[in-house]
């Protein structure tokens, strides 16, 4: 099985880091190809940012999808989940909505602590867009400042475990999602310092994508998802204009 890692943001360090936290959540008959935005910003904080890296997504997808089993994208606000669901043949998984979906095995609501409060508009549209609003028992955020982003599990690490640790005992969360892909690896790291379970973004999506590719999940011919038809199209990146102008028919 061939899986594509999908870094929507321009941090090479970042995608370098998910790499190596990857290699536990694979079977072993998997390999991992990553991807690094080739422009954009160097983490995503808003929504306008989110847009830019949606575009992003879907050009590296257009560009480097053939011969991948499946797509996992690798920011936790999944920015260009749907579009590229409509768009490609391949299944594609989306950090934020399988961290959400595990979640919900693991007990009746979750809770989804974060670094920065920049973030939280963002991620609580995510969990709109999940329809999963009534199973969500809390969007939180440490308050604290960082100096790196691709340092801050380390340097907000008492915070964030005094955030989950809340939001089991006043939110009620019977799961905690560490949110934002600077995050990852954190869960395994503070586990036994969380009376709930956490669960990490990125191998819920490792997990799912891989479960996905093994029920032998089929790209539809109709309905909601299926690809739009082709049209001409000005001024977009080559591999992305051929995908859309290309008429199966």
């Amino acid at each position: 099985m061939r899986l594509l890692l999908v870094n929507p943001n321009t941090s090479v360090a970042m995608t370098a880091r998910m790499e190596r936290a990857a290699a536990a959540a694979l079977a072993p008959d998997v390999t991992l190809t990553t991807l690094t935005a080739a422009r954009g910003l160097p983490y995503i904080a808003s929504r306008a940012e989110a847009q830019l890296a949606g575009a992003a997504v879907l050009e590296s997808l257009a560009e480097h999808q053939a011969g991948f089993d499946a797509a996992v994208i690798a920011a936790f606000g999944d920015p260009g989940l749907i579009a590229a669901r409509e768009l490609f043949d391949l299944p594609i998984v989306g950090m934020a909505e399988a961290a959400m979906l595990t979640a919900c095995l693991l007990g009746q609501r979750f809770g989804i602590v974060t670094f920065s409060g920049t973030l939280l508009p963002w991620y609580e549209d995510a969990v709109a867009l999940s329809g999963l609003s009534a199973r969500c028992a809390c969007v939180r955020s440490v308050s604290a400042a960082f100096r790196s982003v691709t340092e801050v599990q380390h340097e907000l690490e008492a915070e964030i475990v005094t955030l989950a640790n809340r939001a089991a005992a006043e939110d009620g969360a019977d799961a905690v999602i560490l949110a934002g892909a600077p995050l990852t690896g954190l869960a395994a790291r503070i586990g036994e310092a969380v009376p709930v379970p956490l669960v990490d973004p990125l191998a819920a999506a490792l997990g799912q994508a891989q479960g996905l590719v093994r029920l032998g999940a089929r790209p539809p011919l109709t309905g909601r998802f299926a690809r739009p038809p082709a049209k001409p199209a000005t001024g977009l990146a080559p591999a992305l204009r051929r995908w859309i102008e290309r008429d199966d028919a």
